[in-house]
């Protein structure tokens, strides 16, 4: 294992590592695109890539910018459109790991991505949805990376853009949707929580390196419960940060120019 390593790597690199191979993972700009690129590059060589723009199993490498950068088609089994991944794809139910990022992630694993304050006269407005509704929907399940910080961990969102389980552990099913009780998996620089499905509520289930239950909890409006066993997340390996920093992100676009 190696020491020299930053926060965001590692988070990359411990969501990553929850994808198995030969699944089909749908990602969007940022972070996730980073983590399922490098799963593709290490354990999962077998996964099926999609991107919310249409382009499915790409060779996309390094790190494209955006989704609608021209690396995100490189040598991609098909050109797709987003009716046929949105649609086709996610609604047939053959989405194994949808992958979100988003402003406020609250206890019961709801996502904000598109408003703080009122909707009309917002305090802050946010890109939206784009594709993360469909995602969260209807995947299998549903992973999530962000930066650990309070006011991104309310007790409940100031608005829903993507479900988690809604209001507790029946309210996907109560509000008909395909997948009613997914795994919801939340990775951050300070813990991985996942949902409970007895109770639909986020509990930590393992620690990053130095991290203690309290130092999650003040960093977390909600009340932080931890699982029956937290165990620590394991630091990478010196193959995996060679393969992270020189062939998924050369030029660190996402893993930070300054670290």
């Amino acid at each position: 294992m190696s020491s020299d390593y930053t926060l965001n790597e590692l988070m990359i690199i411990e969501a990553a590592r929850h994808i198995r191979d030969g699944e089909t993972v749908f990602v969007g700009t940022g972070m996730p695109m980073v983590a399922a690129m490098f799963a593709q590059k290490t354990h999962a060589r077998n996964m099926c890539f999609v991107v919310e723009t249409g382009p499915i199993s790409p060779e996309a490498l390094p790190v494209p910018t955006s989704v609608s950068d021209p690396k995100a088609m490189h040598r991609a089994a098909k050109l797709g459109t987003l009716r046929e991944v949105l649609g086709c794809l996610l609604q047939r139910g053959m989405v194994d790991v949808g992958f979100l990022g988003g402003a406020e992630i609250d206890h019961y694993g709801n996502i904000n991505s598109t408003v703080i304050g009122d909707y009309d006269r917002p305090k802050v407005r946010f890109p939206g949805s784009g594709g993360a509704n469909d995602i969260a929907s209807l995947a299998k399940r549903i992973l999530v990376i962000a930066p650990h910080e309070r006011r991104r961990f309310p007790e409940r969102c100031a608005y829903v853009t993507s479900p988690g389980y809604l209001d507790g552990p029946e309210g996907r099913k109560k509000a008909g949707l395909k997948t009613p009780f997914p795994e919801l998996t939340v990775v951050t620089d300070l813990a991985v929580l996942s949902v409970d499905k007895a109770e639909g509520k986020l509990k930590v289930t393992k620690l990053m390196p130095g991290v203690s239950l309290e130092k999650v909890q003040e960093s977390t409006e909600f009340k932080v419960r931890g699982a029956s066993s937290i165990v620590p997340v394991q630091p990478p390996t010196a193959d995996e940060l060679r393969i992270l920093r020189q062939e998924v992100d050369p030029d660190r676009e996402y893993l930070g120019k300054g670290d």
